[in-house]
């Protein structure tokens, strides 16, 4: 074998990368507004009145939904943010959407929300997965830039 193919076929070792640090965990009033839209969306769900999202998201905004279907066939959806305020309509179901330790991080006017979360109708877990709100600081305001979740109804935990 020629010299330097012996050279390109030697592999070095390299050490391991070190792990990412993010940005600072935000200080508790900073996540506390950070989550105040987020929450107020639970709200809205839970109302049942897509206009209630009018005042906390940017409605040029889209929500991306990564759904797992019972045959466990994957699909994802993109719909746009007006689209899923004007979708949301009264009804007798009780709908209620629980996020479970959100990590918040903050970079200046960006933020993100991110978490574990369980959704029930009339009480009954329906389907969960991971909610990602992007997050935008207009006029000094928290808003939702972006909604990205998963949902799944295998392997949700109550």
């Amino acid at each position: 074998m020629p010299f330097f193919l012996s050279l390109l076929l030697q592999t070095t070792p390299a050490p391991p990368l070190p792990k990412g640090t993010g940005t600072p965990p935000a200080p508790q009033d900073e996540a506390a507004a950070v989550l105040a839209p987020v929450n107020a969306t639970f709200a809205a769900i839970a109302a049942r009145n897509g206009e209630l999202l009018r005042p906390i998201v940017r409605e040029d905004g889209n929500l991306i939904i990564a759904i797992e279907g019972e045959d466990g066939k994957r699909r994802i959806v993109r719909r746009p943010m007006t689209e899923f305020i004007t979708g949301m309509k009264p009804g007798p179901e009780r709908y209620e959407e629980r996020l479970y330790d959100p990590a918040i991080e903050v970079d200046g006017d960006v933020a993100f929300v991110w978490g574990r979360y369980n959704f029930y109708i009339d009480g009954k877990l329906h389907h969960c997965g991971y909610d990602l709100f992007d997050m935008v600081r207009e006029g000094g305001a928290w808003k939702i830039a972006n909604i990205s979740y998963s949902s799944r109804t295998k392997g949700c935990e109550g």
